[in-house]
């Protein structure tokens, strides 16, 4: 099953054999547990839940929700993957590692973006500055007007300052360039979402 939790380290290059250098992000991936399959005779849709990292303080509800997958599992993130079909043989404690991908294969991975707090419309939706000519005065990056006498409102979804990033985000079609399966390591073609530490899911496509 190709799914699998990491932590992002960051970006280097990596030279193939005939001399190209690519670039790649470094991922410390898994091991990972699996902690909870769902089928569709019990909840209505298939699903592979994993558990990765050492969480601390955990409730007690979520400690019991994993004790079935070992005794010493204490995950820091539990997230769930849906899948069409529960692989044969997956059961709960089971482990997920980097082996479960190959070079060359094309995966999706969901991450946090970076925040970047509050911003003006220039910054937050690539507005232009207003002219600083012919007698113009005030603030450049001012928004402008924002709606009309009628209906005396600003409508919903219209693009102002507000807070910027901090978003989930997924980047699809990365391939997957490198693999350490001793020290869980997986190398990604490009670019992944998300500040260095970060938690990003990395799932396999077809």
């Amino acid at each position: 099953m190709q799914v699998i939790l990491g932590t992002k380290i960051g970006m280097t290059q990596i030279i193939g054999d005939d001399g190209v250098v690519t670039p790649v992000t470094i991922l410390q991936a898994g091991p990972a547990t699996v902690t909870q399959i769902k089928t569709v005779e019990t909840d209505g849709y298939n699903a592979v839940q994993v558990g990765y990292g050492q969480g601390k303080n955990l409730s007690k509800s979520v400690t019991g929700h994993v004790k079935k997958a070992g005794e010493n599992i204490n995950p820091k993130v539990l997230k769930e993957f849906r899948v069409e079909e529960i692989p044969e043989g997956l059961k709960v404690g089971d482990v997920i590692t980097v082996e479960a991908f190959k070079l060359g294969d094309k995966v999706e991975v969901t991450g946090t973006s970076k925040g970047k707090g509050f911003a003006g419309t220039v910054k937050r939706h690539n507005f232009n500055e207003s002219r600083n000519t012919h007698g113009f005065k005030g603030n450049i990056r001012r928004v402008g007007s924002i709606g009309s006498m009628y209906p005396q409102k600003v409508f919903k979804g219209k693009k102002m300052p507000g807070r910027m990033g901090h978003d989930k985000v997924t980047v699809k079609n990365l391939v997957v360039a490198y693999i350490d399966a001793a020290n869980n390591l997986i190398g990604l073609k490009g670019a992944v979402p998300g500040p260095k530490k970060g938690i990003v899911s990395v799932e396999g496509k077809e």
